[in-house]
């Protein structure tokens, strides 16, 4: 049995606000949709990934605005996802090189953190072992 994260919802306080950013710096706005009114839902996924995020309103998320501060995505490099950011006016944090790989950091318009993770080279540390 496999399992796949595949959704995770972002609690925000203007719908359009954020698509426009996530649009802006790259995630792909999969749909749109309101049912019925009062009930929308957005999904976007980030560029190569395989899980997207939702946010909407009429939707039962638990956290309020600026409070998902728990998703961290894996960059190939922490550097070019900083300068690609900060290129399209998005205020970063980082690079901060630990053990486990060289991290930025960036806040959506809500204040909902992402972490951004370069993964260290495993096969070369292996190799000089």
């Amino acid at each position: 049995m496999t399992w796949k994260i595949e959704l995770i919802f972002v609690p925000v306080t203007d719908v359009d606000r954020a698509k426009d950013f996530y649009t802006k710096i790259g995630f792909n706005p999969d749909h749109d949709q309101t049912p019925y009114e009062g009930l929308r839902f957005v999904q976007m996924t980030p560029p190569g990934s395989a899980c997207s995020i939702a946010f909407g309103t009429g939707l039962d998320i638990p956290l309020e605005p600026g409070q998902q501060k728990t998703i961290q995505v894996v960059v190939p490099n922490a550097d070019e996802a900083k300068a690609q950011l900060e290129a399209l006016g998005v205020a970063t944090k980082g690079v901060e090189d630990l053990g486990w790989g060289r991290f930025v950091w960036f806040d959506d318009p809500d204040g909902n953190t992402w972490t951004l993770q370069e993964l260290p080279d495993y096969a070369a540390a292996n190799q000089q072992s």
